[in-house]
């Protein structure tokens, strides 16, 4: 790959997805775009570029892109979050809301995040229900097989929770039915304007604020803001903070990570 291929790479990721590729990438950039090139039968990575450049196919630029997105993930991820989410959230909000808890699980990846928010609240014994999106077409179909390897479902699991919730089909592990019952996955872009999902009680958007870049950040927190209803919380990475970006957040003392509105955002329900 050329740097001049690589610097168009990187105008493409920041346009289209609003996420930064930095230059020690390079190399891990080549590596992940080689399987986009053999399977659209290229050569090789730089004539697939050569291609696009030339002639930009839709479907060939988000296959690049969404290569290129950092989805690694595993269940139960910032083990803190989920002991708050489970001991305070999930409780106080079940009782204030008399109905189901609505959480989006926003760059959801494959899955893993979602299905442990759920697990959370079925063994909490609460009502919820959980959209997850992702930009990635292959991280949302795996998600929505429930399929695991062996590695993947004991990164972050318990073997209780894991023989509780996933049944063993050959070398794989997938969730039952009634945890696949509890999320809804989608394809979705976080800097599309908001659709018609409703305003959520609880939003996870964690590690994706510190990949975006400076000029899209701002876009992606307004998005955000105008989802979580006005007594709602956000999650952040445990290292995220929309400082300088927005100011439509404060965080929760003793609660690294977690963010509520500030009483300027409040918006009146649609």
């Amino acid at each position: 790959m050329t740097p001049e291929d690589f610097e168009r790479l990187q105008a493409l990721l920041a346009s289209r997805a609003g996420y930064r590729l930095s230059r020690e990438r390079m190399q891990l950039a080549e590596h992940r775009l080689g399987p986009v090139a053999r399977r659209e039968g290229y050569h090789n990575v730089e004539a697939m570029l050569a291609s696009l450049w030339s002639r930009p196919v839709a479907s060939l630029g988000w296959g690049v892109i969404e290569a290129l997105l950092n989805g690694e993930t595993w269940f139960r991820r910032d083990r803190a979050t989920f002991e708050v989410l489970e001991r305070e959230l999930l409780p106080a909000l079940t009782a204030a809301r008399g109905g189901p808890v609505r959480i989006w699980s926003a760059g959801a990846g494959s899955g893993q995040e979602a299905y442990s928010l759920a697990i959370a609240a079925l063994e909490a014994g609460a009502r919820v229900e959980v959209l997850a999106t992702d930009l990635s077409r292959q991280a949302i179909e795996k998600a929505l097989s429930g399929l695991y390897s062996s590695f993947e479902i004991q990164r972050g699991l318990s073997a209780r929770t894991m023989l509780r919730w996933f049944e063993q089909v050959d070398d794989q592990w997938r969730a039952l039915p009634e945890l696949r019952a509890a999320i809804t996955f989608k394809r979705a872009n976080l800097l599309d304007e908001p659709r018609d999902e409703g305003r959520f009680d609880i939003i996870f958007c964690r590690h994706v604020l510190g990949d975006m870049t400076s000029e899209r950040r701002p876009r992606l927190l307004d998005g955000l803001e105008r989802r979580l209803v006005d007594d709602g919380c956000l999650f952040l990475g445990m290292d995220e903070r929309p400082d300088g970006d927005s100011v439509a957040f404060r965080p929760v003392a003793g609660r690294r990570g977690l963010y509520v509105k500030a009483p300027s955002a409040y918006r009146r329900a649609a």
